[in-house]
């Protein structure tokens, strides 16, 4: 049997690429997302992920919607707010897809258009691999149904402790609402990372206090070969040591909006893996992360123009002294 080889083998593997990653947008568009004929897609990019953004567009069409790849300059920090004129076309679509490099879930255009009605799938660092495959082939419902589970937990919970290697942390959650974030987002309003599986919430300003140890990864960074141990008082950052910390704490800023604990999420997707994409780090099972910035987009009050997580494998957690994670593993 005769195989292709040279030129001829990566134009077959590209074509084979280019179905591979126009199946799994019309998947995402349609068992996800729930586009129908008729309606206004949006494609936000920025530049960095055109292969991805063609595919949802083309995928878009096939379905029968109008859909539109609205192109800006790459944002500097997670949480950055895109051009006025993107907000505003994001808050007119019925369905905003966003694979950009940065995040813009955290941002007052995000929440202006689920606000009007948008269904919203941020995908902040996706990758050509983990669209087709990793968190994107996990079992949607299986994901959602144990994702609602566990951000009703944290909506019962007052206080949280993460324990990892010595170091503890604790953190008031008293009157926050626990979010799931489930990659699903059929109905107006409804956004949130994709691919996904996380819940979350946004701790009470000022209560956090104590240590973590960060082992997995760094939004902005990538993957860690040696942890990082980060030092929090009266709910702000105030130091972090350890491998490229301070080029961490660059990205995130010093004043005390950027320093502030904003998030406490826990991953709930089985197929999510530790890659180095913050997207989808957070999102594996067994995992916990925290994050610094903003969270005036999810039942916070601090607006600081970054969101930057930060995430740890197998901590122990408890919430109002019951273990809901035992060094990784789940028991809720």
């Amino acid at each position: 049997m005769m195989t292709p080889s040279g030129d001829g083998w990566g134009f077959l593997k590209g074509k084979m690429s280019a179905m591979a990653l126009l199946d799994s947008a019309r998947n995402m568009l349609l068992h996800a997302m729930g586009l129908q004929a008729g309606e206004t897609l949006l494609i936000v990019s920025d530049g960095t992920r055109d292969a991805i953004c063609r595919s949802l567009c083309q995928a878009g069409r096939d379905i029968g919607a109008e859909s539109i790849i609205m192109e800006m300059e790459p944002r500097e920090k997670n949480g950055a707010e895109p051009p006025a004129v993107v907000a505003a076309a994001m808050a007119a679509a019925d369905v905003v897809v966003c694979p950009t490099l940065r995040s813009l879930t955290h941002t007052q255009a995000r929440k202006r258009a689920s606000e009007a009605g948008a269904r919203v799938a941020t995908m902040p660092g996706v990758t050509e691999d983990m669209f087709e495959h990793g968190p994107m082939s996990a079992d949607f419902s299986a994901v959602a149904a144990l994702t609602h589970k566990v951000a009703d937990r944290l909506t019962r919970a007052r206080v949280a402790r993460i324990e990892k290697d010595g170091a503890v942390f604790t953190c008031s959650l008293a009157g926050r609402q626990g979010i799931a974030s489930t990659g699903v987002y059929r109905h107006p309003g409804e956004a949130g990372n994709a691919p996904s599986g996380e819940a979350y919430l946004a701790p009470v300003e000022g209560t956090a206090t104590g240590e973590l140890v960060v082992d997995g990864s760094l939004a902005g960074i990538g993957l860690l070969k040696s942890p990082v141990r980060l030092t929090v008082r009266e709910g702000l950052l105030v130091a972090a040591e350890g491998e490229r910390a301070d080029e961490w704490l660059m990205m995130l800023g010093d004043t005390p909006a950027a320093r502030n604990v904003a998030e406490l999420g826990i991953g709930t997707n089985d197929k999510a893996r530790l890659t180095g994409v913050i997207l989808e780090d957070e999102k594996a099972l067994g995992t916990v992360h925290v994050a610094f910035g903003s969270n005036a987009t999810f039942g916070g009050t601090v607006e600081a123009g970054v969101h930057l997580d930060v995430v740890m494998l197998a901590p122990t957690l408890y919430l109002d002294d019951e273990i809901v994670m035992q060094d990784g593993q789940l028991l809720v």
